[in-house]
């Protein structure tokens, strides 16, 4: 069996699990549905209970088996490792001191907490959703493989993750994965510096949560781009449509969440500002018409 076959198996089962989470939480976690008897109510106290952290690590599986068939294990290791790395540091940093996200706590919902606060599938999902965001910025700008072109693409699939957190945050909210603060911390700064970091801007969720994960995904994307520039970005990955649709698939249960609770706004603007970039890079194909990049090194 290929890597990119092993891939889309995984793949397979991380939507599946999706679906059936999200029906769950639709359902029977709503309480719109009853569950009793053998074996369903020992399935649904194990799925309560494994299906987030698993789901996870099925779209890790499936991310890694994709990139050691196109990029090789060497950089494939390099790349999961490095962006997990940054992105742990990144919310043990905001869980303990509230910089640069905001005040905010996750609960046990998502299996182990790193240093008892960052669960451990948290800075796994930043790794494979920005290798799709860079992805879709392949398949949708051009640009020579330079500083510049790093810059743009880190910047733009920042704008993605933060699209991502658009309908995820009020939904994780609402089910009790993570929660945001009073915001004591604060206090102290001067006048609309901490309302930047305490006001309710979004179904509970202060104006600094989306530039942290702008900062934060932007700077991680930067690095990733360090180790796999985008000329090899641009042959290697984007051809395929699965990081695309990697990258759609983890849209599905936060905005069918909002739904459920009536956050209109956060499905709304979700859907559209995930889907709209994503369906455009795949109706784009894997090359832009017209754009051969030869694969040199940055100036």
């Amino acid at each position: 069996m290929t890597s990119i076959r092993l891939a889309w198996m995984l793949f397979a089962a991380h939507i599946g699990l999706i679906i059936f989470s999200t029906a769950a939480m639709l359902t029977v976690l709503a309480g719109t549905v009853e569950v009793s008897g053998e074996p369903a109510t020992t399935i649904m106290r194990l799925s309560f209970r494994f299906a987030g952290p698993l789901y996870v690590l099925l779209g890790t599986a499936c991310t890694m088996a994709f990139l050691g068939g196109t990029l090789g294990w060497r950089r494939a290791i390099a790349l999961g490792a490095t962006a997990s790395a940054l992105a742990l540091g990144a919310e043990l940093v905001g869980t303990s001191a509230g910089l640069p996200f905001g005040d905010y706590s996750y609960s046990g919902l998502l299996g182990y907490r790193i240093l008892g606060l960052v669960p451990f599938p948290i800075p796994l999902s930043w790794f494979y959703m920005l290798l799709g965001s860079l992805v879709i910025m392949a398949r949708l700008t051009t640009g020579l493989d330079h500083v510049r072109t790093r810059w743009k693409w880190a910047l733009g699939a920042g704008l993605l993750m933060v699209a991502w957190d658009v309908s995820m945050d009020p939904a994780m909210v609402k089910t009790g994965h993570w929660s945001w603060g009073t915001g004591e911390m604060f206090q102290n700064l001067p006048d609309g510096v901490d309302a930047f970091f305490t006001a309710d801007a979004f179904y509970g969720m202060p104006l600094s949560n989306w530039f942290g994960w702008l900062l934060t995904a932007t700077l991680i994307a930067r690095a990733m781009l360090g180790i796999v520039p985008p000329a090899r970005v641009r042959a290697k990955l984007a051809p395929s449509t699965l990081p695309v649709a990697l990258y759609l698939a983890n849209g599905v249960m936060p905005v069918a969440l909002c739904l459920r609770d009536g956050f209109w706004w956060a499905a709304a603007l979700g859907t559209l500002a995930m889907a709209l970039p994503a369906v455009m890079a795949l109706r784009a194909g894997g090359v832009p018409r017209g754009v051969h990049l030869p694969e040199h090194r940055a100036a």
